[in-house]
């Protein structure tokens, strides 16, 4: 599997690559890094959307996990930048259960590309952020796309 590692304002990050899509965006730094066309064109988009310039990701995405969760990440990529929806709107779009929904936005393995950090909880509650700097991250990224939070 191709990585590449580099540097963004919530961490390092390493994008993989597998027979010609991403597969995961993971925080740190790797050992081996192996630069890829689908690998600097994804590095680009990143720094790009850290840039406040790209609002929409336009790579192969190939997340491994069950059908229902690639359901979940689906609907996710289709969240517009700089808005939200809760848990409750994806289950209620998906005719699943809030829980369930959570449960995949939690194993998500693109996150940043995928953008798990516009979903949030009932009311307004942020939930949970499985990347690194858990919260705090997913508040940055919201900041950066300028959606609106009470209290924050």
């Amino acid at each position: 599997m191709a990585q590449l590692s580099f540097h963004s304002p919530v961490g390092d990050i390493t994008v993989c690559e597998e027979a010609g899509v991403v597969v995961s965006v993971d925080w740190g730094w790797a050992r081996d890094n192996q630069s890829t066309p689908l690998l600097r064109k994804a590095k680009q988009q990143v720094d790009r959307y850290f840039d406040g310039v790209l609002e929409e990701f336009d790579l192969p995405l190939g997340p491994p996990g069950s059908e229902f969760q690639k359901k979940v990440w689906r609907a996710m990529v289709k969240i517009p930048y700089g808005r939200t929806k809760t848990y409750g709107d994806l289950a209620k779009a998906l005719k699943s259960a809030a829980r369930a929904v959570g449960g995949a936005c939690g194993a998500n393995p693109i996150p940043i590309i995928i953008p798990c950090h516009r979903v949030l909880g009932s009311g307004g509650a942020l939930g949970g952020y499985s990347g690194d700097g858990g919260v705090d991250t997913k508040v940055a990224l919201l900041k950066l796309e300028g959606a609106l939070l009470r209290g924050i």
